[in-house]
């Protein structure tokens, strides 16, 4: 019978708990949201969202709402439905953390040894009878390395301009054809606005691109290393290059150097994570400059490399299992909704174009 009369107490302790504090917020925010209605979703620690009107401009009112949710332990966050002002209230507060620096140093050695032993591979070369032999993987590792590097370390300070908490980049070790899947940063506090996830979205694949493009240039004026060739595909930039300089190896694939090589992997990859999907780069542009409507453009890029699987390449069909993995729903900004402004907009237009220009259909 005790035990049957302490679970209404209970809960009727908690209903008063959330009223008190759902009251506590929702008079924190009177003088910068005109609330309509509420709603509370959760029990332990309940979320709150407010529908009503922004009575000051969204960066002033997240500033103030930052400040003042703070002690309660919630996170403020800004959007729009229906013409409909949107408060959430979500708890939890990003609180800053040491980087253990080291697994970043061994993560990227590791990558760096296994790079070697992909390009020794690629260049011909027997690493198990001649242990010393991956040395003459060294070219391509570190070219890889630099543009992969290169393309986080834009993400990473970029980030830091904004003041947003990042981690250094952490690279992919992997013992099977390139050495490596990429490399990675951690957002370890929330994007602040769209004009912060556009700059922070877009800075990764153009200091890749710059990186890569010179980088891509030098290895097609290098002379042959006797390495066999590696029929790869072509896109318009690398075609257009290798008409260009190389004339001679046109279908017969990058194998002429092992740095040429390496940055026709990083010019591809730079297409790819500017497809508009998910968590790739190109997701990130697409929700910075059209908000949760673009979500369906993740849809549509997973049905096309599908179908491009079907028709090209079988390699394809990894990667659309790999963008539907990593979610097409995109984590929300604080403040949904200040749109990006007209530069960025055009900006936006220009990753489009170096889209369609480092874009590879048929990589082989």
């Amino acid at each position: 019978m005790t035990a049957s009369n302490a679970e209404p107490t209970l809960l009727l302790a908690q209903e008063n708990t959330t009223a008190h504090l759902q009251y506590d917020l929702q008079h924190e925010v009177r003088d910068v949201f005109e609330v309509h209605s509420a709603a509370t979703s959760g029990s332990k620690t309940p979320a709150f969202e407010f529908h009503g009107r922004l009575l000051v401009a969204p960066d002033v009112a997240l500033t103030t709402l930052e400040e003042r949710f703070r002690p309660f332990g919630y996170t403020p966050f800004l959007h729009r439905k229906n013409e409909t002002d949107l408060l959430s209230a979500i708890p939890g507060i990003a609180e800053a953390g040491r980087q253990r620096v080291w697994i970043n140093v061994v993560l990227a050695i590791a990558t760096l040894f296994t790079t070697m032993l992909a390009g020794a591979q690629l260049a011909g070369a027997n690493v198990l009878r001649h242990p010393v032999s991956i040395l003459e993987g060294l070219p391509f590792a570190l070219t890889l390395m630099v543009i992969l590097g290169s393309h986080e370390l834009g993400h990473y300070f970029m980030g830091r301009w904004h003041k947003v908490r990042v981690t250094l980049p952490y690279f992919i070790p992997v013992p099977a054809f390139l050495g490596t899947f990429g490399a990675f940063i951690q957002m370890r506090s929330p994007i602040r606005n769209r004009a912060q996830l556009f700059d922070v979205g877009f800075a990764g694949p153009i200091v890749g691109f710059v990186v890569a493009l010179p980088l891509l240039i030098i290895g097609l004026l290098l002379p042959p290393v006797g390495s066999p060739y590696l029929r790869v595909g072509d896109s318009l930039l690398t075609g257009f290059l290798s008409e260009l300089l190389r004339p001679e190896f046109v279908g017969r694939g990058y194998g002429l150097n092992p740095v040429a090589l390496a940055a026709y992997f990083g010019i591809l990859l730079t297409g790819v994570n500017l497809l508009p999907a998910g968590q790739l780069d190109g997701g990130h542009i697409a929700y910075a400059i059209f908000g949760r409507a673009a979500r369906p453009l993740g849809f549509a890029v997973i049905v096309g490399l599908l179908v491009m699987g079907t028709l090209f390449w079988r390699g394809w069909y990894l990667w659309a299992g790999l963008i539907f993995l990593t979610g097409l729903r995109h984590p929300s900004p604080l403040d949904e909704i200040t749109p990006v402004d007209t530069a960025r907009r055009i900006i936006g237009i220009g990753a489009f174009v170096l889209l369609l220009l480092t874009f590879i259909p048929v990589p082989n």
